[in-house]
């Protein structure tokens, strides 16, 4: 289980670094998405998460504190999750005006600062 997620942590980082060298506004806030997803796995895959256990329990019950999940990461990944929605929403909002405004979404085409909105 362990492989599989260094795989798909790996592989959401490189296709994330991929898009973000594209030329294309839209593909980078993509790549910006991706990047984010690997992160919220990584964190996700750091916390120990156990199948079928509760981060916390009473001070009787425990028996091996590792065997345990950290709550900690839960909630870091439910905040990155909120901030990466939020993050998404204002570049798809700057990439529709920006489109709307100088007609296209080529990075190199947007050097003109002139045009007011």
């Amino acid at each position: 289980m362990e492989l599989l997620f260094a795989l798909m942590i790996g592989t959401l980082f490189g296709l994330g670094l991929y898009m973000m060298l594209r030329r294309s506004i839209v593909k980078i806030i993509i790549g910006i998405s991706l990047i984010g997803n690997g992160g919220n796995l990584l964190v996700f895959f750091a916390g120990n998460m156990v199948r079928g256990k509760p981060p916390i329990l009473k001070d009787d019950h425990i028996t091996n504190i590792y065997s345990l999940s950290d709550p900690l990461t839960q909630s870091l990944i439910l905040t990155a999750i909120v901030i990466s929605f939020g993050v998404s929403s204002f570049g798809a909002v700057l990439i529709n005006k920006a489109c709307e405004v100088l007609n296209t979404d080529d990075i190199d085409k947007l050097t003109d600062t002139d045009n007011s909105c």
